[in-house]
């Protein structure tokens, strides 16, 4: 409807991928960057991650559309829960391999005699698989075991991983370290920035035909891509409706106020979304404060310098006996039993003293000379 409003040729912004409208921002132009790399090494993963929309399976398709294909046999796998034996038959169809009778060591032992069929002619075997985080460990791991196939020293197989934010936590696991070791090169795909939009939107127009109409004012952009979070297919998603409405009104500059009324249709057309903010939740008075209960850490002591001098500890004075004798009432038992344990700390005080007066005059006066101290005082004491 709105291709005859403007004159254009096709849908400028259609949400299938399609590599034709392949856009260099600069987080594309990195992860293109990467996978240049990839290739050049021949060997290990290549791994692209990025949240739904940002273009991850248009950034493949440019690849795959830029590539030679007389030297590189591309096998392209779109994963879902695929188990280890379901992804093996689909790697044997990549390489015209029928599967349906073969067991697991049977698939195995084809797919490496046609990797090798494939090297004798001059080509090397690239699998790329889409929506990585979808494959179970066990999927990853024969992965990785496929990427041992070798021929004379030199790998017959690169691997490309594309998959969603959460790809990144399933590589973290312990049981695929051995696969995190051959990943050669890891990119994140980033939103685009505010400053990319107009060129973005300019460069589709252009794909199709663009002749000036429609026109979108700078606070129109800015709405763009506060709406989209820089997110390509929701910024297609934004724009085709904007479109859509400017061909009923026949409007052929847009501008804040036309973008105020698409958005608020599509944000009644669709749920509260990342890109859509819910809104603020009613204040609620703070809890009292209770005592801390939580158990003592380590990161709560604050760090001494190195070389600052260690404060001596603080002594700590006990609370004399006679204190707390003079706290209980006259006459009482425990007032007595406290006065006995007083007197005999001051007896045990007093014989501690003794001894070690007697040691250190034994040691001043030497002690090769054989005299030893006399203790008969404190042995009387202590009897």
């Amino acid at each position: 409807m709105y291709d005859d409003q403007y004159g254009l040729t096709g849908r400028p912004f259609q949400l299938t991928p399609d590599p034709k409208f392949w856009f260099d921002t600069a987080t594309h132009r990195k992860a293109m960057a990467y996978l240049g790399y990839g290739l050049s090494q021949g060997e290990g993963f290549v791994v692209i991650t990025g949240d739904p929309g940002v273009g991850k399976t248009t950034l493949m398709g440019h690849l795959l559309g830029e590539i030679d294909r007389e030297r590189l046999n591309v096998i392209k796998i779109v994963s879902t829960q695929l188990r280890p034996e379901d992804l093996l038959r689909l790697v044997c169809q990549g390489l015209g391999i029928d599967s349906a009778s073969l067991n697991k060591a049977e698939m195995l032992g084809a797919i490496e005699r046609g990797l090798h069929t494939v090297a004798r002619t001059g080509r090397r075997t690239l699998v790329v698989v889409d929506e990585a985080q979808s494959l179970p460990i066990e999927s990853l791991e024969e992965l990785r075991m496929l990427s041992n196939f070798q021929a004379g020293g030199y790998p017959l197989l690169q691997i490309f991983l594309l998959g969603q934010p959460e790809f990144r936590l399933t590589l973290s696991d312990p049981r695929l370290e051995q696969l995190r070791q051959r990943v050669i090169a890891m990119h994140h795909l980033e939103p685009m920035q505010a400053d990319e939009v107009e060129p973005y939107l300019i460069h589709r127009l252009s794909c199709v035909g663009w002749r000036g109409k429609p026109r979108f004012t700078n606070d129109a952009v800015a709405a763009i891509h506060r709406w989209s979070g820089g997110s390509p297919r929701r910024v297609n998603q934004l724009a085709s409706r904007v479109l859509l409405f400017g061909a009923v009104e026949e409007l052929e500059t847009f501008g804040a106020q036309e973008l105020a009324m698409v958005i608020a249709d599509l944000n009644d057309d669709t749920p509260l979304s990342a890109y859509r903010p819910t809104p603020a939740p009613a204040p609620v008075a703070p809890p009292a404060p209770q005592p801390a209960a939580e158990p003592y850490e380590l990161t709560d002591v604050a760090p001494m310098p190195m070389g600052a001098p260690v404060p001596p500890p603080q002594p700590v004075n006990p609370v004399p006996l006679r204190a707390a004798a003079a706290e209980v009432p006259a006459g009482d038992p425990v007032q007595q039993r406290i006065a006995e344990l007083e007197a005999q700390v001051r007896d045990q005080d007093e014989a501690l003293r003794r001894v070690l007066g007697l040691l250190v005059d034994w040691v001043e006066q030497g002690e090769g000379n054989g005299r030893r101290p006399d203790l008969s005082a404190v042995r009387g004491n202590a009897a």
